[in-house]
């Protein structure tokens, strides 16, 4: 078998004129992290293209589905390379498909190059004649059987049978570094994929009520960091006791002010530990009026309390749309599993919707607030998830926990 190569193409990096070759600069390092342990050994640039050579020891399948979760990539070809002329791209394309019946094809000619000598929309009638004369199908542009790739690069001619959907976006990392709240629900796993997807690197925390309850949240926010994972290695998440915030908020607040204020603490923990991280914004899986906490005069109360900005891509979404999307990510499942939520926990029958600001700060005056987010901050704990698995960490299923509470 004559060697392959895979052609990954990016779109959206193209626009972005004098800054784009830091971002195709993250995109190669992102394939090459990402593709770890599976035989590739070099990453080549193209034009408006990544060039990933396989060798007889690479694992095709597995690297076709990593590259599926590499953020920057519109889509990518499996291919096969020819010399650079009409009567060889033929060859080798009528031995590829070889004798299978076809009813129908396309030929879709990208000339990257400008300086070959024939057109795009010449290349594919010269190719698609010589298809039609070998096999006997009929060309349909529309819905054919067969999709035939040209690639004609500088210095490279390349021909594909496959092409596969990329996760799209920008590259993961050239948006900076957000800290994303993990609730365990459908929601916050679906946010922080989308914000990945726009080039965040994520951090996750999770708020716990253990001892209070169960270890159940943790798991499953563990779990649904994993998933994440896939699509950006080396991720940590902070675990942090938040119940001892909440029975102080129980002695001393009214009943109805108890969830928003629950959401403006965490949102000053989660803030702390932005401001360690390096992280320059919040990420929450808010939908504007699902509950009580997300009408759009609570958002603004629960804000107030954060001096970075909170992004809110689920903002506009409704339900169906988000279980759809989680579904799709494969957090569904996880999501779903009951568990033991500190957001449920001295949740007050009737809670209030709309708490303005100026009571919120007067709800908040018999609480010591520094103190609370100092207690919280010393009882948190760290774990730092690898994909694919590093054998030069010491980890367990990919995860390794460090005991030690963070920086307060």
């Amino acid at each position: 078998m004559s060697m392959r190569y895979v052609v990954a193409r990016y779109h959206e990096i193209v626009l972005k004129r004098g800054n784009r070759a830091q971002f195709v600069r993250q995109l190669e390092q992102n394939v090459v992290r990402l593709l770890r342990g599976t035989g590739v050994r070099e990453v080549r640039r193209g034009p408006s293209r990544l060039i990933v050579p396989l060798g007889s020891e690479t694992d095709w399948p597995e690297i076709r589905e990593r590259l599926r979760r590499v953020f920057g990539l519109t889509n990518f070809l499996l291919c096969q390379r020819s010399e650079r002329s009409i009567d060889a791209l033929n060859d080798g394309i009528l031995a590829a498909i070889g004798t299978q019946r076809i009813e129908s094809f396309a030929v879709r000619t990208k000339r990257a190059d400008k300086t070959f000598p024939v057109t795009s929309p010449e290349v594919s009638r010269l190719v698609g004649r010589a298809v039609q004369d070998h096999t006997g199908s009929r060309v349909d542009l529309d819905h054919p059987e067969v999709e035939i790739y040209v690639e004609l690069l500088d210095r490279d001619a390349f021909f594909s049978l496959e092409k596969i959907n990329g996760a799209g976006g920008l590259p993961l990392g050239s948006s900076g570094t957000a800290l994303a709240l993990l609730s365990g629900g459908i929601d916050s796993p679906v946010a922080a994929h989308r914000i990945m997807q726009r080039g965040c690197r994520l951090e996750f925390v999770h708020f716990h009520a253990v001892p209070l309850q169960s270890r159940v949240s943790q798991d499953k926010a563990r779990e649904l960091v994993e998933v994440l994972n896939r699509w950006q290695p080396d991720t940590r998440l902070h675990l942090v006791p938040f119940g001892a915030v909440q029975q102080e908020i129980v002695a001393q607040v009214s009943r109805p002010f108890r969830v928003v204020l629950y959401r403006r603490m965490m949102m000053r923990i989660a803030e702390a530990i932005a401001h360690q991280i390096g992280a320059a914004a919040l990420v929450t899986g808010e939908s504007l009026g699902q509950v009580a906490s997300q009408t759009l005069t609570n958002l603004a109360t629960i804000e107030d309390a954060c001096g970075i900005p909170i992004l809110r891509p689920l903002i506009g979404m409704d339900k169906l749309e988000i279980t759809t999307q989680a579904e799709r990510l494969g957090t569904y499942p996880i999501s779903i599993q009951p568990d033991e939520d500190c957001c449920q926990l001295f949740v007050p029958r009737h809670p209030s919707t709309r708490l303005r600001i100026d009571r919120a700060h007067a709800a908040e005056e018999p609480l010591d607030i520094p103190a609370l987010v100092a207690a919280a901050l010393a009882g948190a704990q760290v774990e730092t998830f690898t994909f694919p698995k590093d054998s030069r960490a010491q980890t367990t299923d990919n995860r390794t926990q460090t005991t030690e509470p963070i920086a307060g």
